[in-house]
């Protein structure tokens, strides 16, 4: 991994660890708890790949387990969160772009239920029963909920800052276009309803430019065409 990209993943799973035990953590909703530290490796690894989204989620639950107030084994959170993030790069596009904003919702549903079972898997493994007094079934439903709620405030700007610091000059395509970063971003905000934003962008100003390049042949092609007329006159 790049230095920027250490650095930059080390600090959003440290704000978002402390988020999540500071402030998530106390609000005391029914259920399981918005898992903010899953939502930042999901995103990271979707801009990142599946190496990367190992390493970073295996260090974001490390770091998680270690944290208090934890009161499960060290290394089980490691565990789900360095395969939710391999399997979430599996999920990045070859070229970084998603058509629409079913992508990545589609991976943070995938990413709060595989946790969450994956989780309670483990748990059952070391003997750990808490998840049977509370409810799988709730359990499932309020942290996919809970999750996919906060998903569009957190995903779409961790993924955008993610590829803004990676100044990768294999990010820009090969017709000159725009970096992918952005296109990843703007199609979560824009991918409901069909637009792209970065594209449209320069699409309008490309046409733009095309006709006022017209226009100025036209002008200049009427102007040597009076200009043959009036030398043939004299």
């Amino acid at each position: 991994m790049r230095f920027n990209r250490i650095l930059l993943s080390a600090t959003l799973v440290v704000v978002a660890l402390v988020v999540q035990v500071t402030v998530l953590g106390r609000l005391q909703l029914p259920g399981a708890v918005p898992d903010l530290l899953l939502l930042t490796v999901v995103a990271l690894a979707l801009v990142y790949g599946h190496v990367s989204g190992a390493l970073i989620g295996f260090s974001a639950g490390l770091l998680a387990d270690l944290a208090p107030p934890a009161d499960h084994a060290a290394g089980r959170y490691a565990l789900v969160l360095c395969v939710i993030g391999y399997l979430a790069g599996l999920a990045r596009p070859d070229n970084g772009r998603f058509r629409s904003a079913w992508g990545p919702m589609l991976t943070v549903v995938a990413a709060a239920i595989g946790s969450t079972l994956l989780y309670a898997g483990v748990g059952a493994l070391v003997g750990d029963t808490a998840a049977r007094h509370v409810g799988l079934t709730g359990l499932l439903f309020t942290a996919t909920l809970y999750d996919l709620l906060l998903a569009p405030f957190t995903v779409p700007f961790i993924m955008a800052l993610a590829r803004r610091a990676e100044n990768d000059p294999m990010a820009v395509e090969a017709g000159g276009g725009p970096p992918q970063g952005k296109d990843v971003s703007s199609g979560w905000l824009a991918g409901g309803t069909g637009l792209r934003i970065g594209s449209q962008r320069g699409g309008l100003r490309l046409k733009t430019a095309r006709v006022r390049a017209n226009k100025a042949v036209r002008i200049k092609g009427v102007k040597g065409v009076k200009g043959v007329k009036s030398v043939k006159k004299l």
